[in-house]
C-alpha cells in the first residue's frame, strides 16, 4: 500500500470568531494532522445558508496525492435513504400517487406478505434482517429482488426497530413502480432538478472528482480500491442505483438540500411533508425513528428531541434541527483506505458536540 504522507490543510470560511468556533477549527485541524478521516467537508447552516464551512485532507491517499477541494463529491452511502428515497416517497404522497399505508404488494405484486406497508419499510419495523451480502452470489435486480422477497416471506412486521438496507431496497423498487421510471431518473427529475443539485447523482463519472473509499474491503469479490463507484456491494450488484445506497454528492448540494428541509417551500417538499417526516413513528431503545430519519441524537450534543439525523457507512452524516433552525452537513471518506468504525463514530460525535457548543 503506497500511502501519501502529504496533508492538505484545513480551509475554513466562517462568520464570527467566538472561542467555540476557534475550538471547532482546531479540532478539524487535529483530525487532518492525524490523517483520520482522510478527507472531510463540513458545513453548519441556517435558513440563509452556511455560517461555517471547512474542508481539508485528502480525497485519496493511495499513490499520487489527491487533495479534497471545495467541489469534492462523496459516496453518501445510506444518506441515499433520506436524500433520495424518503424525499421521493413524500413527493409522491403529496400528489396522492401513493399512501404511506400502502401495502408493499400494491407496488411489488409478487411480494410475499400482505401485512407489510411502506411505513414499515420507512421506519425499519418490517421485521427484515439487518443485512445480507447478496452480491456475493447474485447480480441484477431480478435475482436480488427474489432473494429479498425470500427473506421477507418469514419476516412479519414486529413494531420493533431493526435498521435494514433491505427495507430501502424494497422502497426503491416500489418508487420505481409508482413513478414509472428508474430511481436515478426519478431523483434527478423530482429532487435534484428542482433544487439545482446538479452534481448529486448516481454513477458520478470521473473518479478524480470523488473521494475514494475502501481498499481491499469486503464489498467486492476481488481486492482493490473502490473509487468513483458506490462502495456498498449490494448497490453495486444492482447497477450502482438502489434505494439504500448509491448517491454521490458535494458539500454545496447537500447544503442546498438541508436548507430546503429547514424551509420547505413546496418546490420539492411541503411543510406538511416535513411534519410527516419528523413525527415520532417508532422507537426501540435509543433508536427513535421518524420516516426514514432518526430523531434525538443523544450522543451528539445538546440538540432538541425533534432533530433529524442520519449517517452513512462511508463517513457521511446529515443533521437538521428545525427547532433551532440549524443544519450540519458532514461528508468524509473515513473508511479510506481502511475502515475504523469505532473511531468513525467517535469522530462524528465529537464534531457534532463541538458544533452544538459553537452554534446551537
Amino acid at each position: 500500500m503506497n500511502l501519501s504522507a502529504h496533508q492538505e490543510p484545513v480551509r475554513v470560511t466562517v462568520e464570527g470568531a467566538t472561542p467555540e468556533v476557534t475550538a471547532l477549527k482546531e479540532l478539524l485541524g487535529d483530525f487532518v494532522a492525524t490523517s483520520f478521516p482522510s478527507g472531510f467537508s463540513l458545513a453548519v447552516l441556517d435558513a440563509e445558508g452556511p455560517v461555517f464551512s471547512a474542508y481539508g485532507g485528502q480525497a485519496c491517499r493511495i499513490g499520487t496525492p489527491c487533495p479534497v477541494t471545495a467541489d469534492t463529491s462523496y459516496d453518501l452511502a445510506s444518506l441515499t435513504k433520506v436524500v433520495c428515497s424518503v424525499t421521493l416517497t413524500l413527493v409522491f404522497a403529496a400528489r396522492d400517487m401513493l399512501s404511506l399505508e400502502d401495502r408493499v404488494e400494491r407496488w411489488l405484486p409478487h411480494f410475499p406478505r400482505s401485512d407489510t406497508t411502506l411505513t414499515h419499510l420507512l421506519t425499519h419495523t418490517s421485521g427484515l434482517i439487518a443485512h445480507k451480502p447478496f452480491f456475493e452470489s447474485l447480480r441484477g435486480r431480478s435475482a436480488i429482488e427474489a432473494a429479498v422477497f425470500d427473506e421477507a416471506r418469514g419476516s412479519p412486521p414486529t413494531g420493533e426497530v431493526l435498521y435494514s438496507d433491505l427495507n430501502f431496497m424494497l422502497l426503491g423498487w416500489a418508487l420505481e413502480a409508482c413513478g414509472g421510471a428508474p430511481l436515478d431518473v426519478l431523483f434527478a427529475r423530482e429532487v435534484a432538478g428542482p433544487l439545482a443539485m446538479s452534481r448529486t447523482v448516481f454513477r458520478p463519472g470521473r473518479r478524480e472528482e470523488t473521494a475514494a473509499t475502501e481498499l481491499d474491503g469486503d464489498q467486492r469479490l476481488t481486492q482493490g480500491l473502490v473509487w468513483g463507484e458506490v462502495h456498498d456491494g449490494n448497490a453495486h450488484a444492482l447497477g450502482d442505483v438502489a434505494g439504500h445506497a448509491g448517491l454521490f454528492g458535494p458539500l454545496d448540494d447537500l447544503v442546498t438540500f438541508t436548507r430546503h428541509l429547514l424551509v420547505p417551500d413546496g418546490s420539492v417538499l411541503t411543510p406538511a411533508g416535513l411534519d410527516a417526516m419528523t413525527a415520532r413513528r417508532a422507537a426501540t431503545g435509543d433508536d427513535v425513528r421518524g420516516l426514514g430519519w432518526r430523531l434525538a441524537p443523544k450522543d451528539w450534543g445538546s440538540w432538541p428531541e425533534a432533530t433529524l439525523w442520519h449517517t452513512g457507512f462511508t463517513g457521511t452524516s446529515l443533521l437538521v434541527s428545525g427547532p433551532l433552525g440549524l443544519g450540519v452537513v458532514l461528508l468524509t471518506n473515513a473508511i479510506h483506505p481502511v475502515r475504523r468504525i469505532g473511531e468513525q463514530a467517535e469522530m462524528r460525535a465529537v464534531i457534532h458536540r463541538c458544533v452544538s457548543e459553537a452554534f446551537a
